[in-house]
């Protein structure tokens, strides 16, 4: 696919237009429509509203998602904008008679409209920027679909008190128009793919889930989000109430507050898109989980004036701006080809579920308790959503220890460049301590790396959760097998067949860590057998760790590998009680060498004693 060809302009307008006239409908309705019952029912209506704008993307997300396989995005597009001319006159229809179930009516077919062609429309954000812009280009269309949903809701407040129904009624028709003029004019090189998806809602539900499954930390990154926009649904619901009825704001005040977090979040979304290309953004999103969960403690708990709360709702939605995009961006990044259609259906179902649940959850705790008790219940939810991700996404696991190692090792690597190449890469490092492995996953926290583990260590539940989150290839283990040669050629086969398919391997030649200091792979035969048959598509790198002989991880003064839990334990206990403060940090340097070419010759030219001597040498002549 090409990429950076086409720029993101057109889609972000045609997001914005759609996006502001989306909320401008489900605000006017509300504002307009709770004049027309009773107090008591108010919050009842706002909930049924906001419901219909989402109950379509629970329903619909599959044929949504099935469209995307067998028409263009673009026209699903342009024919969704042209839909909405007719909707928005129906909405008009409903406003002039004063009829609360038309206009609930006019919500719904919004809100189907929407459903179906959201996956078009953020499916096109790869196929316009290319997989390199990914960050910058989602960062920019959800600081525009936030920025869109806020000052949709902002405007309604200023108009429904300040001007005509008939100047109410022109604008909803010209954002419909805009949107439809700025989707005319989107260019994109798409993707086209022929698979069929189910269409039914459950079926589609369960089947994407198991499809997903497939990218390591993808489905919680899914559920994460979703419960993002369960609470970005729940706060803008419980503003328009709350600013009325606790802080005695009027409804162009409440409309200014919203204003604030529309600026707090796009301006977070734009940063974090831009910051998001030079920086590892997807570590720090427990931090931002846990800061927002702070913010919004803060609410409940203390008594604001109205401007100090309009501050906290721009501080919080800035904070959110940076949570959203990493993940967001994540998701493009692990789905590859086009199944990202599906992904993207399945991701639109699952979080518009948990909106929908927004709408339960506000009129749930306002029938018995204050509004500002919804303030406590998200911030006690976003306080357990980041133990729940950073358990379950490898890179976020990873980027945690490197934080940790980092206080005691300083690491020096060189030859990363070579592990971005395209293609399969088949790293073979030298195994001086227990930790060299834990040192480069956690230094390379922002790639896919595999490592080969024992096949007995995935039977039992944790262990197996712990390795499926770090994406471990399970393999035989020769000693416990009487077949060995059957089972070396199985485990050859595991190996190769995950090279194959385009994956990134962690291999020791030797096995074991150094007993004196030097690499000994003696007559293993698993790299050799290996690089025989190497994929064209692998390139072989050679990796030197030095620095870590000698270290409580190694065997040097010791009769036996050390022990990793007692091992871990005194490590963290070191670093955490001062040690680190008044011993300086150990030095490790990790050299990445491309070998490819001439691991190939030896393999083919070599008896494999003779191939794994070359290696030793290799790895030797470098602690020299």
């Amino acid at each position: 696919m090409k990429s950076n060809t086409y720029n993101y302009h057109p889609l972000y307008l045609t997001n914005l237009w759609g996006t502001i006239n989306d909320n401008f409908l489900k605000t006017l309705s509300c504002f307009v429509a709770i004049k027309w019952v009773d107090e008591q029912y108010q919050s009842l209506v706002v909930s049924i509203a906001a419901a219909m704008l989402v109950l379509p993307y629970v329903f619909c997300s599959p044929l949504a998602g099935r469209l995307t396989q067998h028409y263009s995005k673009r026209r699903i597009v342009q024919v969704a904008k042209l839909v909405e001319l007719p909707i928005v006159l129906i909405a008009i229809l409903g406003f002039v008679y004063k009829s609360i179930a038309v206009v609930i009516l006019a919500l719904f077919l919004m809100g189907l409209q929407s459903s179906l062609y959201s996956p078009a429309k953020y499916g096109l954000v790869r196929e316009i920027g290319g997989v390199d812009d990914v960050s910058r280009g989602m960062g920019g269309m959800e600081s525009i679909s936030f920025f869109a949903m806020l000052m949709g809701t902002v405007i309604a407040g200023v108009v429904v008190d300040t001007t005509s129904p008939l100047t109410q009624y022109i604008l909803l028709l010209v954002f419909a128009i805009l949107g439809l003029l700025h989707s005319l004019t989107i260019r994109a090189n798409e993707e086209r793919t022929h698979s069929r998806d189910r269409v039914n809602p459950i079926a589609f539900l369960r089947q994407s889930h198991e499809k997903a499954k497939k990218y390591p930390g993808l489905n919680p990154i899914i559920y994460t989000l979703s419960v993002f926009w369960w609470l970005a649904a729940t706060v803008q619901i419980s503003v328009l109430i709350y600013c009325q009825q606790a802080l005695g704001m009027d409804s162009m005040t409440t409309g200014f507050t919203l204003c604030a977090a529309a600026i707090g979040i796009s301006l977070g979304c734009v940063m974090a898109g831009y910051v998001g290309k030079k920086h590892f953004l997807l570590g720090w999103v427990p931090y931002l989980g846990w800061g927002i969960s702070f913010l919004l403690f803060m609410i409940f708990a203390v008594k604001m004036s109205p401007w100090f709360f309009g501050v906290m709702m721009f501080v919080m939605s800035f904070v959110c701006g940076f949570f959203k995009i990493p993940l967001d961006a994540e998701i493009q990044r692990l789905v590859r080809g086009s199944e990202l259609n599906t992904i993207l259906a399945y991701f639109n179902q699952v979080s518009f579920i948990f909106i929908l649940l927004a709408s339960a959850t506000f009129a749930l705790i306002t029938w018995f308790l204050p509004v500002r008790y919804i303030y406590l219940f998200a911030s006690l939810v976003f306080f357990c959503v980041p133990w729940y991700i950073v358990l379950r996404c490898r890179p976020m696991v990873c980027y945690a220890c490197h934080i940790l190692w980092r206080r005691r090792y300083h690491v020096t690597f060189t030859g990363l460049e070579h592990l971005r190449t395209p293609g399969a890469h088949l790293l073979m490092p030298n195994h001086q301590a227990v930790m060299d492995p834990m040192l480069i996953f956690s230094e390379l926290y922002d790639m896919q790396l595999r490592p080969l583990v024992d096949e007995a260590y995935f039977i039992t539940d944790a262990t197996s959760r712990i390795l499926n989150m770090l994406n471990a290839v399970p393999v035989p283990n020769l000693k416990k097998h009487r077949d060995g040669v059957e089972q070396a050629e199985r485990l050859n086969n595991i190996i190769l067949d995950t090279l194959r398919a385009g994956d990134n391997i962690l291999v020791y030649p030797s096995g074991h860590i150094t007993t004196d200091g030097r690499e000994t792979i003696g007559n293993r035969q698993l790299a050799y057998n290996v690089c025989r048959q190497l994929p064209d598509n692998t390139t072989v790198l050679l990796a030197h760790i030095n620095g870590l002989w000698g270290s409580s991880w190694s065997r040097k003064g010791k009769n036996r590998t050390p022990v990793f839990a007692t091992t871990l334990l005194v490590s963290i206990i070191k670093m955490f009680t001062g040690y680190c403060l008044f011993h300086k940090k150990r030095e490790v340097t990790i050299d990445i060498v491309p070998m490819t070419e001439q691991v190939k010759h030896w393999a083919q030219t070599l008896n494999r004693q003779d191939f794994n001597k070359q290696l030793e040498n290799w790895y030797n002549s470098s602690l020299s």
